[in-house]
């Protein structure tokens, strides 16, 4: 069983901001394949279903991003999920440009606070991850603030279709592995960015 993880933050002010692209994500694969994250538990809203025939579990942490990791790790101890092999965390990323996906294997927080807890309350960093790019912050903005904010209307059409972008990648994780939605999706991003370079 796999338990795929969307990070944000509980409250409707807290919506469509690029800090819930976790949620969104969740919310995408949950329709999709017609599982309902209404149960409440673990610090969270979760629901039970299959992806492309592998059962998963879908969380979204109610902890607020910060302490995630209390949501994630009172999950994976109940249902003996092995981080390594079957847990897919979903997040933000200031340092990907706006709509861009990076699917790893392991890794640093890489200075997001969401991640930075779970791997603090998990003891390892070896656990995949689906990063979405939300873009860099202006010089003069404060990170939280821009975090919390939300999309122009351009950028909002490039995250709905990264969104979707996540949730194809989240299918050949599942069904293929890390490595080949690394292959896939990873390498798919640099290309498009070479003519820009030239």
């Amino acid at each position: 069983m796999f338990c795929i993880v969307g990070l944000g933050n509980p409250e409707r002010k807290y919506e469509n901001t690029r800090h819930n692209i976790g949620f969104d994500v969740i919310d995408a694969i949950a329709e999709k394949y017609s599982i309902a994250v209404r149960e409440r538990g673990f610090r969270a809203l979760f629901g039970k279903g299959a992806v492309e025939g592998q059962r998963v579990i879908l969380l979204k942490p109610q902890t607020y991003m910060n302490l995630s990791g209390e949501s994630v790790r009172e999950i994976t101890d109940y249902f003996k999920i092995d981080p390594e092999e079957e847990l897919i965390v979903i997040s933000d990323d200031v340092s990907l440009e706006v709509g861009g996906i990076r699917i790893r294997k392991k890794g640093s927080a890489g200075g997001h606070n969401g991640l930075k807890n779970i791997i603090e309350h998990l003891g390892t960093e070896k656990f995949q991850r689906i990063r979405i790019g939300v873009g860099e912050k202006p010089k003069e903005w404060d990170l939280a603030d821009y975090v919390l904010g939300r999309f122009s209307r351009e950028d909002r059409e490039k995250i709905d279709e990264s969104i979707a972008e996540a949730v194809k990648a989240l299918e050949t994780m599942l069904t293929e592995g890390a490595d080949a939605a690394m292959n896939k999706y990873n390498r798919k991003k640099v290309a498009a960015h070479k003519p820009a370079q030239e």
